[in-house]
């Protein structure tokens, strides 16, 4: 096993584990309930995950499934869901800037006075994490909250560039999944964000339940890779139904307008659309990302129009030369067909040389 790849296959699930855990303490602090440390047993699926990545793929990850990251989002969504709705039913304090310089400024003078003994430098490093745990501790729920959606996208996009990926996926692949991820983790932020921090919606828990649950339902597209890769077919008999032979030339395609219909522009225009039409919700963002999520829903279901008029045209065109309809998802097979018959070519041309060369003149 190659050591970056153990490396990076390690560090990758260390960081999943340590970002989940800031989590579930931050939910134990809000709550005020040492129960709630029982979700970090979740991160036990994590590593059960890394050893038998490690034992049968040798670190590496799979073809078409991330289980690394769908176990992240095991260990941490139920964490960010009870802060969002503890978040309904707390306030920040007034100036809370003021009681971080205070305790801080506390902390450091007794850390000053308990360095001058034989053990000073130890206790001086002792207090001076005490003191972050204080200033950590002063800052705002909401403030928490926010901050462990944002590192959460983030983990997942720079995660899934860290963990080592599998020989089914090049690295062209990956950079455009990542491209990909980083767009959708903000789409993501932004809808979270916008709607949960209007107050009518923060005084109804169905709404607050409802928004979290569509939120969730997004977050399940970070565990694929299908957006960059191609269903491998070939032209059998079951494959030339022209249903099998469309998901089969335009499956990445196909994917992300799945994707965009069905997971996370249709649910996110349905939510909104509710809000505003049914609980007569109206502010500027809403009214503008509601616009914007109908025109991506437009243009999704144009490409998905274009796709298939392209593909009818493409086998009507076939059946009238009389060829026989395949599946063009494979190209390098017909690159492979093509050299071949430049080869056979080469070689009638080598077996039958024109007449005029290959006569000797005679002496």
């Amino acid at each position: 096993m190659e050591l970056m790849v153990l490396l990076n296959a390690l560090v990758t699930r260390l960081l999943f584990v340590l970002h989940s855990l800031i989590g579930v303490w931050r939910v134990t602090a809000a709550k005020k309930e040492p129960k709630y440390w029982l979700l970090a047993l979740l991160n036990l699926l994590l590593c059960l995950e890394t050893g038998l990545t490690l034992k049968f793929k040798q670190g590496r990850g799979y073809k078409w499934f991330s289980p690394a990251i769908f176990l992240y989002l095991i260990c941490t969504v139920p964490s960010l869901w009870l802060l969002e709705i503890h978040h309904g039913t707390q306030y920040c304090g007034n100036e809370p800037g003021a009681v971080q310089v205070n305790v801080s400024n506390q902390d450091f003078n007794q850390s000053r006075d308990s360095s001058h003994g034989s053990e000073g430098t130890d206790h001086h490093i002792i207090q001076t994490a005490k003191v972050f745990v204080n200033q950590l501790s002063t800052i705002c729920e909401t403030v928490w909250t926010l901050a462990l959606h944002q590192t959460f996208l983030l983990l997942l996009v720079v995660g899934r560039w860290l963990l080592p990926i599998g020989v089914e996926i090049t690295r062209d692949q990956l950079s455009q999944l990542l491209l990909m991820f980083v767009g959708t983790a903000a789409d993501i932020l932004e809808f979270a964000s916008e709607t949960l921090d209007i107050e009518d919606v923060r005084k109804n828990y169905a709404l607050i339940n409802a928004i979290l649950a569509v939120w969730t339902w997004s977050m399940l597209q970070f565990p694929l890779d299908l957006a960059v890769q191609h269903i491998g077919c070939k032209p059998t008999a079951s494959t030339r139904r022209i249903p099998s032979l469309l998901l089969c030339r335009y499956s990445a395609e196909l994917w992300n307008i799945g994707v965009s219909l069905f997971i996370q522009d249709g649910p996110f225009f349905i939510v909104r659309s509710i809000l505003m039409g049914h609980f007569r919700i109206f502010n500027q963002m809403l009214v503008f990302f509601t616009a914007k999520n109908i025109l991506v829903v437009t243009l999704q279901l144009y490409r998905l129009a274009v796709i298939t008029l392209d593909f009818r045209a493409t086998i009507r065109q076939k059946s009238r030369k009389g060829g026989v309809s395949c599946c063009p998802c494979e190209p390098y097979e017909a690159s492979t067909h093509a050299i071949a018959d430049q080869d056979t070519e080469m070689k009638e041309v080598v077996a039958f040389p024109p007449k005029e060369e290959s006569q000797a003149p005679s002496e």
